[in-house]
C-alpha cells in the first residue's frame, strides 16, 4: 500500500474549514502541518487538527510535506505555488489558479521542469452532479450538444463573509470567484473554448461588510460586478454565461445544456451531488436521472485526493493545472473582451478531463 501523501495547508481563512472537515476522511492524504500569515490563527487551527503549526516558509520546505494545499487569497496563489514548486512540492490550490495567465504560466512551466504536479479547484466537477450530467451528454441522451446557458447571481458576498474585501479586487468579482465552477463544467461537457465576447459593468451601490467584527465597514470595488459573456467552443457549440454580484432575486435557470434531442438541467456546479434532470424531445415532462458517475459523497479536497492517486499510479489528474489555466485564460479573455468591446481568441487548449466512473473512489480508480 502506498504511504499517504503528506499535506501542508497554507492559509486558514474561511474556505479552510471545509477542507479541514473533509481531509481526515479522504484516502491517500494525511494533514501534517498548517501555516498562515497570522501565526496565532494557524496555531489554533493546528491544535484543533492535531498537527504542527509552522511559518509559511518553513512549511513550504518541510520534509514532512509532500503537497502544499494553497488556500491563500487569490493575490497570493502564484507566489505560494512558485515557492512550493521550487522546494520540490506538489501544489493543489484554490481557484483561480493565479490573477492572470502571465502569473500562472511560469508556475506550470516550473512544475513541469521539477517533475511535480499542479492541481486546482474547483473539484466540484468530480462529484455525482456534474459527472452524471456529463455521462448523459456523452451517451447522447440529448443528441448533439448545440449550446449551454449559465446564470449565477447573488447580491454580493459581503452579506455573509466577515472579510470580503478581496472579492472586490483583481482575482475576485463574480467572474473570477464563481466563474471557475461553471467554466470548468462547460469545458468538461463541451470541451475547450475557442473565442469569447462579453460586456460588463458595475453599479455605484455602496457595499459594506454585513457580519463579523468589521460589520459596517465600506468596501472598495475594483472589479466588474455584472458580467455577461458568449463562449464559442472548439466543437462549434455556443455557451452564454452571466456572473453577477448585482442580483437580489432571479428566476433564470441556473445551468442548462441544449442538444438536438433534448435539454439537460445541470445542478449547481458549486455543489457536488445535486440531481440532474432531462427533457427529451417528444416527452411531456422533465425527469430526474439516476446517478451515473462521479465520486459519491464528495467534498472539498476530492480533487487533491484524485491527484494523489494519479501521482501514485502515473495517470493524469482531473482537476489539473492545465484545466485551471484554460479556465483562467477564458476569464481573462472575457474581461479583455468586455473592456475592449471585441471578440478575443483563446490561445490555450486543454483536453476534457477523464470522466469519473460510477462507483469510483479517488484511491482505487
Amino acid at each position: 500500500m502506498t504511504a499517504p501523501m503528506r499535506v501542508g495547508l497554507v492559509g486558514v481563512g474561511t474556505i479552510s474549514a471545509q477542507y479541514l472537515a473533509d481531509l481526515p476522511s479522504l484516502p491517500g492524504l494525511r494533514l501534517t502541518a498548517v501555516a498562515d500569515v497570522l501565526a496565532d490563527r494557524a496555531a489554533a487551527v493546528a491544535a484543533a487538527a492535531g498537527v504542527q503549526a509552522l511559518a509559511v516558509d518553513d512549511l513550504l520546505t518541510s520534509p514532512d510535506v509532500d503537497v502544499v494545499l494553497n488556500l491563500t487569497i487569490p493575490a497570493a496563489h502564484a507566489s505560494v505555488a512558485t515557492r512550493a514548486v521550487a522546494a520540490g512540492k506538489h501544489v493543489y490550490g484554490e481557484k483561480p489558479l493565479a490573477l492572470s495567465t502571465a502569473e500562472a504560466a511560469p508556475v506550470l512551466e516550473a512544475a513541469a521542469r521539477a517533475g511535480v504536479r499542479v492541481g486546482s479547484a474547483p473539484d466540484t466537477v468530480l462529484g455525482t452532479g456534474i459527472q452524471t450530467a456529463r455521462a448523459a451528454i456523452d451517451d447522447g441522451l440529448i443528441g448533439t450538444p448545440v449550446g449551454a446557458a449559465v446564470a449565477w447571481s447573488a447580491p454580493g458576498h459581503e452579506l455573509w463573509h466577515p472579510a470580503p474585501g478581496f472579492y472586490y479586487q483583481p482575482g475576485g468579482g463574480p467572474l473570477f470567484d464563481m466563474g471557475p465552477y461553471s467554466l470548468s463544467s462547460l469545458v468538461t461537457f463541451l470541451g475547450p473554448v475557442a473565442r469569447v465576447s462579453a460586456s460588463a459593468t458595475r453599479s455605484d451601490r455602496r457595499r459594506t461588510i454585513g457580519t463579523g467584527p468589521a460589520a459596517g465597514t465600506g468596501i472598495d470595488v475594483s472589479v466588474d460586478t455584472h458580467v455577461v459573456a458568449i463562449l464559442e467552443h472548439v466543437d462549434g457549440s455556443v455557451s452564454t454565461v452571466t456572473m453577477s454580484f448585482e442580483v437580489w432575486a432571479t428566476r433564470a435557470p441556473l445551468f442548462e445544456v441544449y442538444g438536438t434531442a433534448g435539454t439537460l438541467g445541470v445542478p449547481d456546479p458549486n455543489r457536488f451531488s445535486d440531481p440532474v434532470s432531462v427533457f427529451v424531445a417528444g416527452s411531456d415532462a422533465w425527469r430526474e436521472l439516476p446517478v451515473a458517475g462521479g465520486y459519491a459523497d464528495a467534498g472539498r479536497g476530492h480533487g487533491l485526493a484524485d491527484m494523489a492517486h494519479a501521482i501514485a499510479t502515473g495517470r493524469p489528474h482531473r482537476a489539473s493545472g492545465a484545466l485551471a489555466f484554460h479556465v483562467l485564460d477564458v476569464m481573462e479573455s472575457i474581461t479583455r473582451a468586455a473592456a475592449e468591446r471585441r471578440v478575443v481568441e483563446i490561445t490555450s487548449r486543454v483536453e476534457r478531463p477523464e470522466p469519473v466512473p460510477l462507483g469510483a473512489r479517488p484511491d482505487t480508480w
